[in-house]
């Protein structure tokens, strides 16, 4: 899933953001909510978990401004503040769940899986992505091609979920690095080309139509097309 983070709090967020990601998500942080507004608004989420008091923008403003512009993705929302009247606020306010801290990580996991759960038809269709008949689905970390499941490690998973979120794009090196390895630099090695070459081997091996294709001098794609 990709889910967005709305937490100031550094301990916290980098506990979340530790969880989610070993879990096998792709998260998005942002450390105040004008930041968190703005990813909100341009980039598209199964799942977001706001803080109820973040800086320049608290999180009940957060969640009111995205529901009156008719974004309708589940919120979770985390707070210290665990009377009866400020829940209830806070799901009034448009919010889907509410945790209060402090909190047990598996509790969140299975807050968010049960937000998808229940989610609109338009949000469970979101849970799957296809490309010619390989096919990903994001809340059972399922992985079919041609109705043969493909058993993927964690890394293999999300680069693979990177490449089906841009289909027929090129998508560079740069881009998986910070993408799926949160590296913001360039460690100089073929790490990627390394991972690139396991998952060819399990996507396209057995099969006639290869999906995955090298762009040379530029990085990858996947598209069902062969050019």
């Amino acid at each position: 899933m990709k889910l967005l983070l709305i937490e100031d709090d550094e301990s916290h967020a980098q506990f979340i953001l530790s969880g989610l990601k070993e879990a096998g998500h792709t998260v998005d942080h942002a450390k105040d909510g004008m930041d968190g507004l703005f990813l909100a608004t341009e980039e598209k989420y199964d799942v977001m978990i706001v803080d109820r008091m973040v800086p320049k923008l608290d999180g009940l403003a957060i969640i009111q401004a995205l529901r009156a512009s008719a974004n309708k993705t589940p919120v979770l929302i985390l707070s210290s503040l665990a009377k009866v009247e400020e829940r209830i606020k806070g799901l009034k306010s448009g919010g889907d769940d509410y945790l209060t801290k402090p909190f047990e990580f598996g509790e969140l996991l299975a807050r968010i899986e049960a937000l998808v759960r229940r989610g609109s038809g338009e949000q469970t269709e979101q849970m799957r992505l296809t490309i010619d008949d390989l096919e990903m689905n994001l809340l059972t970390r399922e992985v079919k091609r041609g109705g043969t499941a493909i058993d993927l490690q964690n890394k293999e998973f999300r680069l693979l979920e990177f490449l089906l979120r841009r289909p027929d794009q090129v998508v560079t090196r740069t881009m998986l690095l910070e993408g799926v390895w949160d590296f913001h630099f360039s460690p100089n090695t073929n790490l990627i080309d390394a991972q690139m070459s396991k998952l060819r081997q399990k996507v396209d091996k057995d099969f006639k139509k290869q999906l995955i294709h090298t762009v040379r001098g530029a990085g990858y794609k996947i598209s069902a097309r062969q050019d």
